[in-house]
């Protein structure tokens, strides 16, 4: 199904499609007619010498160096040229797939001033599957993602590098063979590509995307838990948290219930504590706090996904042109920043659930360590350390990057997002959150074969899938084949994908 992009209505799902699943886009032409008209305006004000930033003025402290009309063009190709300065190892292809889709959107508004052409060829490079070659590190969130962006504009030139059909190629090359007329760089066009925060924007859709995913399977692997551990199950009482009001608590105790449902656990047959310890009893607080954190997020990246992030601003209806700073990326970095110590906080939760089936003194007579030979083997004793090891990674990464501002170009740009290094390191985040959030379905599946009792549907079918992976572990063995195991199964959603076929959705 093609994607309309008309500036309104791009949501992170449609991102997801579009980026990893190579959804066709298409420009809607009411978009393109305000193109059209905004370059109009420009090539009128260009005529009359009116003074616009970066048209026919220099950049950043450069800005107040006016241009005479023979070097526009140049300007925008040399512009290109500088900016392109980048660092290291590419970015994914759906995370370049994503940029380009989210600067399409920009230009769809008609307030960029670029020539139609090259919004159209960046439609034609998605649906071809033409995807420069771009370094992910160089971005400091303002201007936009200059360095990440300007390797995307050289295609235009046919110049850099891209992917197209699995190969790399030189940028000329690739665009021949996809039969993508090269648009070339005139007036304007360069800056309009690259002064926005789009690639930082588009990578942080598809991280809260996952993110949620990953969030709804941590409720699942904390109900095999709690059943586990014979939780006292009334601090998931859907009215206990109505009344307190939190939208992100009453959907997490909704879906862990759902989890549960049918359990002996749940209706009562399994002698429990009073009350018992925060980890297992503040779960639906803890992760709801992490809902409602992404569902802000994601607001605030959907503001952006459709807002128009460039600079300056051309407004062909009053015949205005306003240099700002509409590609400051901190709306987007500060809450990312929020939404990756979000992620690891619960996987602290997951841990000190973990740690409580593997010690005897508190997981209810299961055997020491998840082994029947404690002493003899070690069980899942060590698979705790590894847990630990990968929280304290994510606690080093989840330090805010949108305060670390340095100031750059002479002081021009004294304060700048850093939402690039936000971006990179909530994958990193994620990538680690998907190793503990394994363990513990390990460890909780482990712990629920010593058992007797009847669990709930979606307990009961969590399980089921680990063990398609990982084996009871009934005497020591190397276990780094199982963790990484079941991290890619994380990774994958397929319990997740499973438990909501036999229970139902569990947003």
């Amino acid at each position: 199904m093609t994607v309309i992009l008309s500036g309104t209505g791009l949501t992170i799902e449609k991102v997801v499609r579009i980026a990893r699943h190579n959804e066709k886009v298409k420009l809607h032409p009411d978009a393109l007619k305000r193109i059209k008209a905004c370059r109009a305006m420009l090539e009128k004000k260009i005529k009359t010498h009116e003074i616009m930033y970066g048209v026919n003025t220099g950049v950043g402290e450069l800005s107040e160096v006016v241009l005479n009309d023979h070097q526009l063009n140049d300007f925008q190709k040399y512009l290109i040229y500088n900016h392109a300065a980048g660092i290291g190892d590419p970015a994914p292809i759906e995370y370049i797939r994503g940029a380009m889709l989210s600067r399409i959107n920009v230009h769809a508004h008609g307030n960029s001033a670029c020539r139609p052409e090259i919004t159209l060829t960046l439609v034609e490079m998605l649906n071809k599957g033409v995807t420069p070659y771009v370094c992910q590190k160089g971005s400091v969130g303002a201007s936009g993602d200059l360095a990440p962006m300007s390797q995307i504009a050289l295609l235009m030139m046919g110049e850099g590098k891209a992917y197209y059909k699995g190969k790399l190629l030189e940028g000329k090359e690739a665009m021949d063979k996809a039969g993508i007329p090269l648009p070339g760089i005139e007036v304007r066009d360069g800056l309009a590509i690259i002064n926005g925060s789009n690639l930082l924007t588009a990578m942080s859709a598809i991280f809260l995307y996952d993110a949620n995913n990953w969030l709804k399977q941590a409720e699942i692997a904390a109900a095999m838990s709690l059943e586990a551990l014979k939780a006292n199950m009334k601090p998931y009482t859907i009215k206990l948290h109505e009344v307190r009001g939190f939208k992100g608590a009453v959907r997490s105790a909704k879906a862990i219930c759902k989890l549960i449902e049918g359990s002996d656990l749940k209706e009562g047959k399994i002698k429990c504590k009073v009350q018992d310890a925060y980890s297992m009893r503040s779960t639906s607080q803890v992760i709801g706090a992490v809902h409602d954190a992404l569902a802000y997020a994601r607001s605030q990246v959907e503001i952006e996904l459709n807002g128009v992030g460039d600079n300056p601003v051309f407004f062909p209806k009053e015949n205005l042109q306003l240099s700002g700073a509409n590609f400051q990326g901190t709306p987007v970095s500060l809450p990312m920043d929020m939404a990756g110590a979000a992620i690891t906080m619960v996987s602290v939760m997951s841990e000190r659930r973990m740690n409580r089936l593997n010690n005897p003194a508190l997981s209810v007579g299961l055997p020491a360590f998840l082994t029947k030979g404690a002493g003899m083997f070690s069980g899942l004793m060590l698979s705790q350390y590894t847990a630990d090891s990968l929280i304290v990674e994510q606690r080093i990464l989840s330090n805010p990057a949108s305060i670390q501002s340095i100031p750059a170009a002479a002081d021009q740009e004294d304060f700048v997002s850093m939402g690039m290094n936000t971006a990179i390191k909530n994958f990193q985040i994620l990538d680690n959150a998907y190793g503990i959030l394994g363990i513990e379905f390990m460890a909780a599946a482990q712990a629920l074969d010593f058992r007797d009792y009847r669990f709930g549907k979606g307990v009961t079918k969590a399980k089921e899938i680990v063990r398609k992976y990982v084996k009871f572990l009934d005497v020591d063995r190397p276990l780094y084949p199982d963790h990484t195991k079941m991290k890619e199964l994380v990774k994958s959603c397929e319990i997740l994908k499973e438990v909501e076929k036999t229970v139902g959705n569990l947003d």
